[in-house]
């Protein structure tokens, strides 16, 4: 069963009331896990940055030699009717997906003449306005574009968020603050990472380990255009161990400010605050 309640979905041009069967047992995507996917927030009657969340799914599809079949346009539209099948304001989880079909060369390559493509919508809540997050380290890194298909938001690259996931809640913690494979900070498990010190918002520079999210990228120019400096850097554990405020950056609930690192204890900030105070008032003003 998936994560949310009240599943719609959109498959071979019709939208089904339930989550039905989508893939086949000698799909690409079943066998070889070719499938990639996105995933926008519809909050109050707002979808915010839709079109940016298809378009990169579109760009998913194709760093997995995948041939997208929807223009973003379209999906956009398709998930709007969607939409319309929940009451208004309802809290719904955005799921665009591709997945590989046929095998080409030795059944490895996805051919191109065929791609699988769904909607999924669930009712899924926003996180509690007072909900935080405890964060561990991880035996486990991220990879880099040699070793897997980084720069896309793929299936096959989240076992490896799961064992991080696993290993910090053994630990008695919430999520992972992950290094790549350099040792320097990339991001958590399951979303970005910003800190604040000394006033200023720092976070990882996007070195093509973990995606620079579509939220990440709204927090950053939201920020700065209001005046709070937002530095990309190289950052380390300690530079975290040292921060004033440190809080998550995801779509599914836009800013998750961070409590405690590894025994190191923070308070929700001011600027932390501010970046959800900020998001908010552009997605109103955006609607």
């Amino acid at each position: 069963m998936a994560t949310g309640s009240t599943i719609k979905t959109y498959v071979n041009g019709t939208w089904h009331d339930a989550d039905i069967p989508i893939m086949r047992a000698a799909d690409h995507g079943t066998w070889l896990g070719t499938t990639v996917f996105d995933g926008a927030r519809h909050v109050d009657g707002m979808a915010p940055d839709l079109l940016a969340h298809c378009v990169r799914v579109n760009n998913s599809a194709r760093a997995l030699m995948l041939t997208p079949t929807v223009s973003a346009e379209d999906m956009v539209q398709i998930t709007w009717e969607g939409l319309k099948r929940y009451p208004k304001g309802a809290p719904v989880y955005i799921r665009p997906m591709y997945w590989g079909m046929h095998g080409g060369h030795m059944g490895i390559v996805p051919k191109d003449t065929e791609t699988g493509f769904a909607i999924c919508l669930e009712e899924i809540p926003m996180a509690a306005p007072e909900a935080t997050s405890r964060l561990t380290t991880t035996q486990f890194h991220r990879p880099i574009l040699a070793d897997n298909v980084t720069n896309a938001k793929a299936g096959c690259l989240y076992p490896n968020n799961a064992r991080m996931l696993t290993e910090a809640l053994a630990k008695g913690y919430d999520n992972a603050l992950v290094a790549d494979a350099m040792g320097n900070v990339a991001e958590t498990a399951t979303a970005n990472i910003f800190m604040v010190r000394d006033g200023v918002v720092f976070t990882p520079i996007a070195n093509g380990t973990f995606l620079s999210g579509i939220t990440r990228a709204r927090h950053i120019k939201n920020l700065t255009t209001n005046g709070i400096e937002v530095r990309e850097a190289v950052l380390s554990f300690q530079d975290f161990r040292e921060a004033d405020e440190v809080f998550m950056s995801g779509n599914l609930n836009k800013v998750t400010p961070v409590t405690e690192f590894d025994g190191t204890h923070y308070q929700m900030g001011p600027i932390t605050r501010k970046t959800r105070e900020l998001y908010w008032d552009w997605a109103s003003a955006a609607a």
